[in-house]
């Protein structure tokens, strides 16, 4: 059996100090929120919207009314719903335009940061902090993760959103077998 690099060690014990660090309470307020939305619209920048889309696919496998900003086919919002973004800065431009239009039709605001003094968290109505660097930061001094890029924050959001999906699971009471069977047969 061969043994993991001092590279692969050196992420995994930094992605491991980040989960640590996260609030599982709110992880849990963040799924109530979810569980209990009439629909949910998500949204993330970059390399960020490839884990935000991943957690929207194991949304819609636990049934839940979900869709991501840009597809042809998201709803509106209005009140009821919850529109969740992920801006690891929390200063996305676009996250920040996209929050207020969703908090101007009544819906309410979930945001995945890594800044809870960010301009962003400002105007979430809910703030999950993932306590991880991001691009923002990673440059100089500030820079603390090996990875490249503020590629820790994204590795985190996996890893919390898979959790979501486990609590969501428990919440909504779906079944592998009813979560199977909403995977797409178009691959």
């Amino acid at each position: 059996m061969t043994q993991a690099g001092p590279e692969m060690q050196i992420a995994m014990d930094e992605l491991g100090a980040v989960v640590r660090r996260i609030d599982d309470g709110r992880v849990d307020t963040a799924c109530a929120m979810l569980a209990g939305a009439g629909k949910i619209v998500v949204y993330g920048c970059g390399r960020e919207a490839l884990q935000v889309k991943g957690f929207a696919m194991r949304l819609f496998h636990l049934g839940l009314p979900v869709a991501v900003v840009g597809d042809m086919t998201t709803p509106p919002l209005g009140k009821g719903d919850v529109f969740l973004a992920s801006s690891g800065p929390g200063e996305t431009t676009t996250v920040l335009t996209l929050m207020r239009v969703a908090r101007d039709a009544g819906a309410k605001v979930v945001l995945l940061t890594a800044e809870p003094a960010g301009s962003a968290a400002k105007l979430a109505d809910f703030t999950l902090l993932v306590p991880a660097q991001t691009m923002a930061s990673d440059q100089g001094a500030a820079k603390t993760s090996v990875l490249p890029m503020g590629s820790l924050f994204e590795g985190a959001l996996f890893l919390v959103f898979e959790v979501m999906v486990l609590k969501l699971k428990a919440l909504t009471g779906a079944t592998p077998e009813a979560m199977r069977a909403r995977h797409t047969n178009m691959e």
